[in-house]
């Protein structure tokens, strides 16, 4: 495949930029130089300002590493044991064993990832410090592919460019650094091609693994960790994704990955190895010399046989069900076997295994290294370069959302068909309405189905709101972008897609059915039904934060709106809805209420309706509002349109309260009760949580760690008269909440609540508090403090 001219371009300048006397990333003396790729550290340096001081190369060590996890009942369990080791620059490090031997807490453990419920002792130290990895430093890569379908693989990346590395840093480098990246990843022939989903093909799977790797050592990470990226691949794929990594880690890096079961060729590949079972060292040291210590131990691997296989047949404890299962097999009752695996249960051989290692030249030479390790206190370098700014990481997101929606057949452009197919079919059942008796209820029902069930059917775009959270989550976990960036980047490319689908479906449905004429009352009509397909869309975005399955959140939105279309005022008129729960609070936070409040005004008020005899006079359509709807006519329809528009933005705010309770306050919920747990079991506690993560954003476990018992007060304007205070604009933090226009909404560690101040008076709309202090217990709800 041909190059274009820019590609050609920027290898020349890479390969002009090579250091001198470096070999495949390694110094003549077999030190490795700067730590970071020759392909791209001299660009590197020069497009970011980054001043690399020493050795920026990272050496990570581990000592008696024991991690615990609480169980429901206060139990702890212990999921590592007591593990050593160490990884350097220029290897390909492999956590190898059977499924629940713990390579995935070990890769989680070493790269600050442990869940808030589990908790690590012993010592890891990088570069001889005990350190918080920061922004650039390191890189996680998933098990899970999650991209953007629609984008070439091309695209991803420079998306991914544009909202990490700085503004500073002219776009033309920027895709220097892309470029330089993809002929490093081996992605020069698909580059061009989409990723693909469900009804785009794309890129193969290994393809796919090599993009997400790509992602990640975009920032010319010195740690990269990688959880199982050959699974689900077949053997040439996985070769590939291996053979990539291997080289990464001769360009520097420090390479640590979870293999599950590795062909012969791709084992080859390991410099050392780790093997684990049931959370216990069962060999570490080079991986070619595995073959010797299994000799040693007296299970040496049969001719033939891949040697993987051999280690994981060795310890993995299901074979002892397997053998136990087809013992009455007659075939296998006659058959010989010189294997001494075959002649002892699994347990008994990873006891001896594990017992021999304990006292092998293995395990002291890994102790002596990781002790030499230890006492050099290398530098430990923040990356150097500043991140993109937030007006740049909105407008990139907003930028690739816009791209992706517009791509994607199933996200709007359907829906567009759908909402066009249904109000033509609503157009031509209400054909010319008119004003006869009988219309009266006709325009009711009309408005009802179109404000009840046409919204309804927003819910279809919840898996593509699904798929977009997942991307969301992989790009968060190693701090591509903030909370607040991609909430309003999606709110913002969303609504180009959701005025289309509103006003042109919105107009055939108007003129067909003839409502009540004149451009202010259909401009009402259509930007009603816009805000309330809105309100929908980020309802369901807010469920997407919380329910990654689809069937759920589906359930769990018609539900929602179900109870919403209920207390709207057309099945029950509003002053026949049973007042506790129902009428107050119900109807007044659904947007199907106030929509058709709003709409009945616009399309009845004004007009003269024929009685059910000729002889009689016309009927005012303010009367039928009065009378027959049970609608306030003296409050104007554009109240009713602004409380819907004011929805969107509370449902917006609580997407992103969602999110923010995802990230922070449920891990240090889950952490606070684990504690609690093992306190109250054990009577003390010995054990410490694993650090934060790799991203610098804040958490809440930090600030209720340093400031118990505490709210901030981060802005506001207000005023006290005389005891009383006037709340008008702010933002209050109540371990995690806000206030704004007088209204409060707030989550603190065990409940939530919403309510608002005027003139001094505390009123409580709608939510649930739990307190406990001292002795005490208190319940709040629905306006009652008890």
């Amino acid at each position: 495949m041909a190059r274009n001219p820019s590609t050609n371009k920027v290898i020349m300048e890479i390969e002009g930029s090579k250091p001198s006397g470096i070999v495949e990333g390694i110094a003549v003396d077999g030190t490795v130089v700067g730590g970071l790729s020759p392909l791209s550290e001299a660009l590197w340096r020069d497009r970011t300002s980054t001043e690399f001081v020493g050795d920026v190369s990272a050496r990570l060590t581990w000592k008696d590493l024991t991690v615990m996890v609480t169980l429901g009942s206060g139990e702890t369990q212990n999921v590592l044991e007591g593990l050593t080791g160490y990884a350097e620059p220029g290897t390909l490090t492999a956590l190898m064993g059977p499924s629940g031997s713990g390579k995935s807490t070990l890769l989680d453990a070493l790269s600050s990832r442990l869940a808030a419920n589990a908790f690590l002792s012993g010592t890891v130290l990088l570069n001889g410090r005990k350190t918080k990895l920061s922004f650039g430093t390191a890189a996680y890569v998933t098990q899970d592919d999650n991209l953007l379908g629609t984008l070439t693989v091309r695209e991803t990346i420079s998306y991914s460019a544009r909202l990490r590395l700085p503004d500073k840093m002219p776009w033309s480098e920027k895709r220097a650094l892309v470029e330089s990246t993809i002929i490093e990843m081996g992605l020069q022939d698909c580059a061009d091609t989409v990723i693909g989903n469900w009804h785009l093909r794309g890129i193969s799977g290994g393809e796919k693994r090599r993009v997400s790797i790509a992602l990640e050592i975009l920032m010319r990470p010195r740690l990269l960790f990688l959880d199982e990226p050959t699974s689900g691949l077949d053997s040439a794929s996985a070769f590939f994704v291996t053979q990539t990594l291997r080289g990464l880690s001769r360009d520097g890096r420090t390479v640590i990955a979870s293999i599950h079961q590795p062909s012969s060729e791709v084992f080859e590949l390991f410099d050392r190895l780790y093997l684990l079972s049931g959370g216990k060292t069962v060999y570490f040291g080079q991986a070619a010399e595995a073959y010797e210590f299994f000799a040693q131990a007296g299970f040496p691997c049969p001719a033939l046989r891949n040697p993987s296989d051999h280690f994981l047949r060795c310890i993995n404890s299901d074979f002892d069900k397997v053998k136990a299962t087809l013992k009455g097999s007659m075939k296998l009752r006659f058959e010989a076997s010189d294997d001494p695996i075959e002649k002892i249960t699994t347990a008994e051989a990873i006891r001896s295994l594990t017992g021999y290692y304990r006292t092998s030249q293995y395990c002291y030479a890994a102790r002596e290294k990781v002790e030499e390790i230890s006492k050099v206190k290398g530098e430990v370098l923040e990356s150097g370069g500043s991140r993109a700014s937030f007006l740049m990481q909105a407008f990139t997101l907003t930028k690739r959302s816009l791209i992706n929606m517009s791509r994607d057949f199933g996200y709007y452009w359907l829906r567009l068909v759908i909402y066009i197919v249904v109000t033509v079919c609503i157009g031509t059942i209400y054909l010319n309405v008119g004003t006869g008796y009988n219309s009266i209820l006709a325009r009711g029902s009309c408005a009802s189905f179109v404000f009840g069930f046409v919204t309804f059917m927003s819910i279809g775009g919840f898996p593509s709101f699904v798929e977009e959270m997942k991307v969301f989550q992989r790009e968060r976990l190693n701090g591509h972008y903030g909370v607040v960036a991609f909430v309003i980047s999606n709110t913002i490319s969303a609504m180009p897609f959701l005025i289309m689908i509103t006003f042109i479906s919105g107009t055939v449905c108007y003129f067909m059915v003839r409502l009540h004429p004149g451009f202010e009352h259909y401009l009402f009509f259509v930007l009603c039904l816009f805000a309330s397909v809105t309100v929908v869309e980020s309802l369901m975005m807010a469920i997407a934060s919380i329910v990654p399955n689809f069937l759920m959140g589906i359930i769990i939105g018609a539900g929602i709106q179900g109870i919403f279309m209920l207390v709207s005022g057309y099945f029950r008129l509003p002053n026949d809805i049973p007042k506790p729960v129902w009428r107050y609070p119900m109807s007044y936070i659904s947007f199907h209420f106030w929509a058709l409040q709003g709409q009945y005004q616009n399309d009845l008020k004004g007009l003269l309706f024929d009685n059910q005899s000729p002889d009689l006079p016309k009927i005012p359509g303010e009367y039928i509002l009065e009378n027959i709807f049970q609608i306030d006519v003296h409050r104007s329809k554009w109240v009713d349109l602004s409380v819907i528009f004011s929805m969107i933005v509370i449902y917006r705010v609580i997407f992103f309260i969602m999110i923010k309770i995802s990230e922070d306050v449920t891990p240090w919920i889950r952490g606070y009760t684990a504690r609690r747990r093992m306190q109250q079991k054990n009577g003390t506690q010995n054990t410490t949580v694993a650090p934060d993560g790799l991203t610098h954003s804040p958490s809440l476990r930090n600030y209720v760690a340093d400031h118990p018992n505490k709210r901030v007060k981060v802005w506001g304007l207000g005023f006290r008269v005389l005891g009383f205070r006037v709340w008008i604009f702010g933002f209050r933090v109540w371990v995690f909440g806000f206030r704004v226009l007088g209204f409060r909404l707030g989550f603190g560690v065990l409940g939530f609540r919403f309510g608002f101040r005027v003139l001094g008076l505390g009123f409580w709309v709608w939510g649930l508090r739990f307190r406990v202090q001292g002795s005490g217990f208190g319940v709040r709800g629905l306006g009652f403090r008890v």
